[in-house]
């Protein structure tokens, strides 16, 4: 009987991939994956750790199944990801429970490791970071009509706040051939959306081109005749491009949907942060980008508290939180993280103030949200369906203004029957909380 390997899988959509790729790895290597961590012989907790929240996510399921093992319900406990990758030896010291800790250049040895650890060793496995497989066959955990489509790895844009350049790396872009292939391989399996991810996807391509090669790959990638939606995430405001724009608005199959992280909107603030920009500059981007794609869905993220945040900055911040409307944003108190410039700097902000901060803009953009959606009422959305709800009787999916595990979600019936992964029309009739009623036109 081949040994059951189970694996929880934390964090951003990139380390998603890394997991599918490592899932892929253990199957041709002879291991039984399993989708229930009880029984298994081993199971990998594949970590993030880019904020103090998921470090403490991560932290807390390693000691859940670290009760599971002593309790006999699991075998071994192997550790990889950011995680891994970041603390090292201090793991295994502080948590003895764990069998392997495995950091991301030592992906590709993962049945190795994880024969090595069934026959009883303990092993810590820290290869180079380039060695972090970028291709391969992939295990996916997403439902089958979509998948994460990873570009690039690392970053190279060093924002002060940020551990990823120290964990993962420098940005090195995939070349386009290979991406290509894997998005014709992933269409021709069933997928129908893909998701782009990077760090930095405005970056893609200028290691290896010279310049942003993003425009064109999406050209290409648009041109994969089963893939209906493309959808692009992580764009920093100062590489959008008319290229881009022009790219996007141009193309059925490209969604009209920019996620683009820009933290802050106060010039201090953000040249403290190693970013460029100021309040009239990405309200200029912002403006460009909806005359030309008037229906786009804009999303960002914003940092509250970052060291040196005036109650001056904090005002630029929500004022331009209220002129940007943008349709999705999440907002986050800073989070000092050791190792980083920011955690050195002066003027820290104290911890209630940060996440009272926070609160205010959130509750600022729920109230643009609210606006917003009532605006969808009596629109026609194109929706993949997502599944059936038998209590109330409906569908569910995303409208193209969703991304997966991020946005809303729409309730909608039908006088017909739909399966999983069917594209339909939907209308808007009623809003509720973050999600849309409608049905199928």
């Amino acid at each position: 009987m081949p040994e059951k390997i189970g694996m929880i899988s934390l964090g951003c959509p990139k380390n998603q991939v890394d997991a599918e790729i490592l899932l892929a790895k253990l199957a041709e290597g002879g291991f039984e994956i399993t989708n229930d961590v009880d029984g298994a012989d081993a199971v990998i907790v594949n970590t993030c750790a880019f904020i103090e929240d998921a470090k403490k996510e991560a932290i807390e399921n390693i000691l859940d199944m670290a009760e599971l093992k002593k309790e006999g319900v699991i075998g071994k406990i192997i550790v990889t990801g950011c995680l891994a990758e970041r603390y090292k030896e201090e793991i295994l010291s502080e948590i003895p429970e764990i069998d392997a800790v495995v950091g991301i250049g030592s992906n590709a040895d993962i049945c190795d490791v994880c024969r090595r650890v069934l026959s009883g060793e303990t092993v810590e496995t820290f290869g180079e970071k380039t060695c972090l497989p970028l291709s391969g066959e992939r295990l996916l955990t997403t439902p089958p009509w979509f998948a994460y489509l990873k570009i690039a790895e690392g970053c190279s844009n060093h924002c002060t706040y940020c551990a990823i350049p120290s964990i993962r790396g420098e940005f090195r872009s995939r070349p386009a051939e290979e991406i290509l292939e894997e998005a014709k391989t992933l269409a021709e399996n069933g997928v129908k959306e893909l998701v782009v991810v990077a760090q930095d996807t405005t970056r893609y391509g200028e290691d290896l081109y010279g310049k942003s090669a993003l425009p064109a790959l999406l050209k290409a990638l648009s041109q994969i005749e089963k893939l209906q939606w493309i959808r692009v995430l992580y764009c920093y405001p100062e590489r959008i491009s008319d290229e881009l724009i022009d790219v996007m608005a141009s193309s059925d199959k490209i969604l009209n949907y920019l996620d683009i992280p820009i933290q802050h909107a106060d010039a201090a603030v953000l040249k403290a942060m190693n970013r460029k920009g100021d309040k009239e500059c990405l309200l200029a981007l912002l403006k460009k980008i909806r005359e030309k794609m008037p229906d786009v869905v804009l999303r960002t993220t914003l940092i509250t508290g970052f060291p040196g945040e005036t109650e001056e900055a904090f005002e630029t911040l929500c004022e331009f939180v209220k002129e940007a409307r943008f349709d999705r944003l999440g907002c986050f108190a800073y989070s000092t993280e050791e190792g980083t410039p920011a955690a050195l700097l002066p003027d820290q902000i104290d911890e209630d103030v940060r996440k009272e901060r926070g609160e205010v803009v959130m509750e600022q953009q729920y109230r643009i949200f609210e606006e917003k959606s009532e605006e969808l009422v009596g629109k026609i959305l194109p929706t993949v369906v997502e599944g059936y709800d038998a209590y109330t009787d409906s569908y569910y999916g995303r409208t193209w203004r969703d991304a997966p595990e991020i946005d809303g979600q729409v309730h909608f019936t039908c006088g017909y029957e739909l399966q999983d992964g069917d594209f339909v029309e939907v209308e808007i009739f009623e809003v509720q909380d973050y999600d849309l009623i409608g049905e199928v036109v």
